[in-house]
């Protein structure tokens, strides 16, 4: 009696375990719509295709899921200009012009400087314009290394004369008998 009573108590047990995982098993059906495409930002394409411009180009884009920005630039190199225009002067006869417009450079000013062939200074050439170059050190270009340490230079000989000139002040003080402060 033990045996068949064991027996239908595994029955049912098998029984409520199948019956429950088949309660388990739900379909749910549904369909999603979507009625537009993620946003995006594209950079515009800027197309420098002349050689014989002197302008590279850039462009940049960002999208967030509000807001898309894009934009795009040309840059222009200011020292492919200048080597333009000279050449443009040489081509026209103008050779002086042509190496006073390189000379605006502060490397090509401080290269020439080196080499012995001086600037054209205000229509001067030669050592007329070395010279010019040197009575008007505040008309070289902003850079140059020749001028710029003359100038320093000077600068530290005011600085010095100036703190030379204090000491003998207050020396001759201290020999009078006042006392200055400074």
């Amino acid at each position: 009696m033990k045996i068949l009573f064991f027996i239908l108590t595994f029955i049912l047990v098998i029984s409520a375990v199948t019956s429950a995982k088949s309660a388990d098993t739900n379909t749910v059906s549904s369909t999603v719509v979507t009625n537009s495409t993620p946003p995006t930002a594209n950079a515009p394409s800027v197309v420098v295709n002349n050689s014989d411009v002197c302008k590279t180009a850039a462009s940049a884009s960002i999208q967030t899921q509000v807001l898309g920005f894009a934009s795009g630039i040309t840059i222009t190199d200011e020292n492919c200009e200048k080597i333009k225009l000279s050449r443009s002067l040489y081509a026209m006869g103008m050779k002086v012009a042509a190496v006073s417009l390189l000379c605006s450079d502060a490397r090509t000013f401080d290269a020439m400087w080196n080499a012995g062939t001086y600037c054209p200074y205000r229509g001067s050439i030669g050592e007329e314009a070395k010279q010019g170059w040197e009575f008007n050190p505040t008309d070289v270009p902003p850079g140059s290394t020749i001028f710029n340490t003359n100038i320093e230079q000077t600068k530290e000989k005011v600085e010095s004369d100036k703190e030379f000139a204090k000491f003998i002040i207050a020396a001759m003080a201290m020999y009078i008998g006042f006392p200055i402060l400074f």
